[in-house]
């Protein structure tokens, strides 16, 4: 077994490099029906690591990923990390003005662009207006992006370097960015959250001690790569010779048949992807004999449902993780018993323990620490922490606070509403804004309202998260107020063209009069009930 936390280090793609001389004959990626040892992945990467020092046209500290399950995705992920760069992934299946949104705010030079991708490149670059340089290193020559976008230097798979030598650990700086990330933004842009190597390399350091990974471990890979619980699948297994098998589209609907044919060891999902088993009856009691642990991450997690996947994967520690992408992928713990029912709230499992060298707080809107067993906003603190919002000083100063009674360190306002006790166990109790997750992944309805008021032009717009079940919500419904004659199909229209498929309304409702509360701000929780007791038509 290779113990590479022994050795500190200052970037998070070192555990691959030293995997590599370790286990290089060893299997570290399923992908896409192939399989590729350590070696034949790490000479990929190293390839795409000469092309972008080669063909870089300026210099910046971050490289895009345009690819999609497949293995330029995870080669490319790690050329660019090689690179000495930290990447910012893209997603085939968001909107492409989402997509240039975050191309553009990153300000990267460098694209690396997977096969899977090459249709929906002309959309992306038909908006951008510098100078990139494309590297696709499983693209043959394309002459229609030479002709229609002249203003770009390609490297096509016949250019690209073929080297020989072994690979290195890039010379970073630890708190330069390991990826960027975008969350949704109140503002109808989305917030660009920059983890740091000292972040990543804090949190993959004490997830292999504590689930004591190993070179016989595979890993699920539940996420798309712009989700951040993605980073724990590939550095964590990574970082110990162990291999990560991706969920291919065709495997999206059969989770359980990917569980039993791969052989998994370590499962990580969201709670919406047991929950679609358990209705589809496959969380049959046994039914994963080879699992070691079970994660889940992202959104609450029901007790009914820890209990159920439990008798199915009785072999395995039921874990419930916590955290926000700003404190780096989890940062609490809540292993699952038997007995667990009792101690959760709203039948919902707690969110636990914070991670030893990590630490929390809760206060009240003054910002001053609450009282044992007393709810209070959760505030996190410690070497997984970021450190602030891409170019957004006014966010960061919101979100990133010093509390006075806690010292001189900088806490993460999560906006979480919990409360602790005794022992230290932390209980979710809800939102104490208009921040969601839906289907595990965190939205600001602000973003949508806004989609909404650009759409209709109408100001008196806003959205519910709806329905809510175990704590999250299965879609969004939007509610227009009346003035404009615009049609429901025009308002959609308008919100594929900017949010995600996870963001957009179900369905609109035109109201003469949307509720207001006794502040004057519209009432969500009305509309709410209003839907639960189907009185809108």
């Amino acid at each position: 077994m290779l113990n590479q936390c022994d050795q500190k280090r200052s970037s998070v793609v070192a555990g691959f490099v030293r995997a590599v001389d370790s286990f290089a004959q060893r299997t570290a990626l399923e992908v896409d029906g192939c399989a590729y040892t350590y070696e034949r992945l790490g000479k990929m990467a190293n390839n795409i690591t000469v092309a972008i020092k080669t063909y870089e046209l300026g210099l910046n500290p971050l490289a895009a990923i345009f690819a999609y399950r497949s293995e330029t995705a995870y080669a490319g992920i790690l050329g660019i990390l090689l690179s000495g760069k930290g990447y910012v992934p893209l997603n085939p299946e968001f909107p492409i003005d989402r997509t240039y949104r975050m191309l553009n705010l990153s300000k990267t030079n460098v694209v690396i662009v997977g096969k899977e991708c090459v249709d929906q490149l002309p959309a992306l670059l038909s908006q951008v207006k510098k100078t990139l340089t494309i590297i696709t290193p499983d693209i043959p020559q394309r002459d229609d992006l030479l002709e229609q976008y002249p203003i770009h230097h390609y490297v096509f798979s016949g250019d690209m370097p073929d080297r020989q030598a072994p690979i290195k650990e890039p010379e970073v700086d630890p708190e330069s960015a390991a990826y960027l990330l975008f969350t949704s933004g109140s503002t109808g842009i989305p917030k660009g959250v920059a983890v740091s190597h000292k972040n990543v390399c804090s949190y993959v350091e004490y997830i292999c001690d504590r689930y004591d990974v190993n070179e016989a471990d595979r890993f699920s890979q539940t996420f798309d790569t712009t989700f951040d619980l993605s980073v724990h699948d590939m550095f964590v297994s990574w970082e110990r010779g162990a291999c990560l098998c991706c969920v291919p589209k065709k495997y999206v609907m059969m989770p359980a048949k990917f569980i039993k044919e791969m052989n998994l060891t370590m499962w990580f999902s969201v709670p919406s992807v047991a929950m679609f088993m358990s209705k589809m009856r496959m969380l049959i009691p046994g039914a994963f004999p080879s699992l070691r642990y079970s994660l889940f991450c992202g959104e609450p997690f029901s007790a009914a449902l820890a209990e159920q996947w439990q008798k199915a994967a009785a072999d395995s520690t039921v874990e419930n993780l916590y955290g926000p992408t700003e404190a780096t992928i989890a940062i609490s713990y809540y292993t699952w018993h038997n007995q667990s029912p009792e101690a959760c709230v709203n039948g919902i499992v707690p969110i636990g323990w914070i991670f030893q060298g990590q630490k929390c707080c809760l206060v009240d809107a003054q910002f001053n620490v609450v009282e044992e067993g007393q709810p209070g906003e959760l505030c996190l603190c410690g070497s997984q922490v970021t450190t602030g919002y891409l170019n957004n000083p006014e966010k960061t100063a919101q979100q990133y606070i010093h509390i006075p009674a806690m010292g001189d360190g900088l806490w993460y306002r999560t906006g979480d509403l919990a409360r602790q006790d005794k022992k230290g166990c932390l209980y979710y109790l809800g939102r104490i804004d208009n921040q969601v997750k839906i289907l595990g992944h965190r939205v600001e309805l602000q973003e949508i309202d806004h989609a909404l008021r650009e759409a209709s032009g109408i100001e008196m717009a806003v959205s519910v998260a709806w329905p809510i079940r175990d704590g999250s919500a299965a879609g969004v419904v939007g509610f227009i107020g009346a003035g404009n004659n615009v049609e429901e199909s025009v308002v959609l229209a308008h919100c594929k063209k900017g949010l995600p498929e996870y963001m957009v309304p179900k369905n609109i409702y035109f109201l003469d009069n949307i509720p207001l509360n006794s502040n004057g701000k519209l009432y969500r929780v009305k509309l709410t009930q209003m839907l639960d007791q189907g009185v809108l038509a």
